[in-house]
């Protein structure tokens, strides 16, 4: 679970940084068709898509990692 919240405090970083993409998709869905806007729809799809994947690579590079040890040595006592 708290690497699902870090994920979404980098989520909605990125998505503060690069609101540019959300506002091409909402802009492109909410204007009348028009072929002349379909570069709103691939530039909203690609900054949004650069934004969680940005997301997705901090969330993982920040994870804790545990060295995993193939043998354990346990006290017999």
């Amino acid at each position: 679970m708290e690497t699902f919240k870090r994920y979404l405090m980098f989520q909605a970083m990125m998505f503060v940084f690069g609101i540019v993409g959300p506002i091409f998709l909402i802009g492109y869905f909410a204007a009348q068709p028009d072929p002349s806007l379909k570069w709103m729809y691939w530039w909203g799809l690609i900054i949004t898509f650069i934004d969680v994947m940005i997301a997705l690579g901090l969330t993982a590079s920040t994870e804790v990692r545990t060295p995993k040890t193939p043998f354990t040595n346990r006290d017999s006592g």
